[in-house]
C-alpha cells in the first residue's frame, strides 16, 4: 500500500496523512492516532526515498567504525550499535556504518556530510582532544557524542556516564574496608573516559591521604589477554596490591585467570572492581567469585544517545545539552576487609 491508497481508504488528503504519520503537531491527536493504527493494520510502509526528496532528510543517522582501533570486534560498541539499532527502528531511521582508518577518519565525516547520505552524526569513544568535534561544527552538521572531550569549551550534545564519581566511590569503598595499596587496569589511555575514571581513583585517595603508584595502573585495549598482563605485573611488584579496579568485565576475566595462577584468591587475596556494561554473555554474578561493579548499560546509551540525535535533528533550534548518567555501585563477593588477608 503506498500513501495515495492509504489516503483514499482513510479518506483524507495524502499531505494530512503524510502529516499525520510524521507526528506534525496542527494535525489533531486524534487524527495521528487513527492513521497510525490503520497504517499498520493495513501494513503501509514509507517510502524514504520519496520522502527524503520532499523533506530533504536521509532519515539516515551515520556512525563511523574505527578499523584501525578493531571496533567491529568490541563487544561494547557492538552492544551499543544494538541500542541505536532500538531506537532508529522504533523512529522510522535506518543506520549508515561507514568504515575508516586513522589517517582516513576525517575525511569519511567530510564526505557523510557532504553526501548527504546522513541527518546526524554518532561520535563513539571521543578522546582528550578531538578533532571530529570541531570538523562537524565547522560543517554546522548535527552529531552527538557518546562520551565527552576532554577539552571542550563549547556547548555541544553529548550523553556519558559519571565515570569519575563511579570510581571515586569504588575506590573510597576499598578505603573503607581498609585497603591502602590500589592498582588499576584502566582502558586506552587516550580515550576521556579512561582519564576520568583514573582522576576519580587518585581523588579519592587523595582524600584519604594515600596515593595511586604509578606503575600501579597500565592502560590498553579492554580485552582478556590486556587483563592477564596487567594483573601479572602488579602482582609482581615489591609490594602488590590488595585493591584493584578494572575498566571492564572483559578486563577482568584475564585478572582473575592471573590471581589464580598466582595461587590467590579474589576476595581473600585480592579485592577486585570492575566496570559492567550489561553485556548480556558476560554477567558479574556469574564469575566463581562474583564480581562487584560499577554498573551501568550500554545499550540503553545506545539507545538514548540516537533518540537524542534524532529529536536533535528534528528540532535543531534547541539548545545543545549534555546528559550526564550516575553509576550504580554493586557490592558482591569480590571484595573484602583488608584485615582479611
Amino acid at each position: 500500500m503506498n500513501l495515495k491508497e492509504l489516503a483514499e481508504h482513510l479518506q483524507l488528503s495524502q499531505t494530512t496523512v503524510s502529516r499525520a504519520l510524521n507526528g506534525y503537531p496542527e494535525v489533531s491527536l486524534k487524527t495521528r492516532q487513527r492513521v497510525a493504527e490503520v497504517a499498520r493494520t493495513m501494513g503501509y510502509r514509507p517510502n524514504h526515498a520519496a520522502r527524503g526528496l520532499a523533506t530533504g532528510k536521509a532519515r539516515v543517522i551515520a556512525v563511523v567504525l574505527r578499523t584501525a582501533l578493531a571496533q567491529a570486534a568490541d563487544p561494547h560498541y557492538a552492544e551499543f550499535l544494538g541500542g541505536v539499532g532500538d531506537a532508529v527502528l522504533e523512529n522510522g531511521y535506518d543506520i549508515l556504518v561507514c568504515p575508516a582508518t586513522r589517517e582516513s577518519e576525517l575525511s569519511t565525516y567530510r564526505r557523510i556530510v557532504q553526501s548527504g547520505q546522513a541527518d546526524g552524526i554518532l561520535i563513539s569513544s571521543p578522546f582528550r582532544s578531538d578533532e571530529r568535534l570541531a570538523l562537524l561544527d565547522e560543517m554546522d552538521f548535527p552529531y552527538l557524542v557518546h562520551g565527552r572531550a576532554g577539552n571542550r569549551s563549547s556547548p555541544y550534545a553529548f550523553l556519558d556516564i559519571d565515570n569519575r564519581g563511579a570510581f571515586f566511590d569504588a575506590t573510597r569503598l576499598l578505603v573503607q574496608l581498609g585497603h591502602s595499596r590500589f592498582g588499576l587496569i584502566n582502558g586506552p589511555a587516550q580515550m576521556n573516559f579512561a582519564e576520568e575514571r583514573e582522576h576519580g581513583v587518585r581523588e579519592a585517595l587523595e582524600r584519604a591521604g594515600l596515593a595511586l603508584a604509578p606503575d600501579a595502573v597500565s592502560s590498553g585495549e579492554m580485552s582478556d589477554e590486556y587483563g592477564y598482563k596487567s594483573m601479572a605485573r602488579l602482582l609482581d611488584r615489591t609490594e602488590p596490591p590488595s585493591a584493584v579496579l578494572c575498566s571492564s568485565l572483559f578486563i577482568a576475566l584475564g585478572a582473575v585467570r592471573a590471581i589464580n595462577d598466582a595461587g590467590l584468591a579474589v576476595g581473600r587475596d585480592i579485592s577486585l572492581i570492575a566496570h559492567d556494561d550489561v553485556i548480556p554473555y558476560l554477567k558479574p554474578d556469574n564469575f566463581r567469585v562474583p564480581l562487584a561493579t560499577t554498573r551501568s548499560s550500554i545499550r540503553q546509551a545506545g539507545h538514548r544517545a540516537a533518540k537524542r540525535l534524532i529529536n536533535q535533528i528534528n528540532a535543531p533550534q534547541h539548545p545543545l545539552e549534555g546528559e550526564v548518567w550516575p553509576v550504580e555501585l554493586i557490592v558482591r563477593e569480590s571484595i573484602s576487609t583488608a584485615s582479611a588477608r
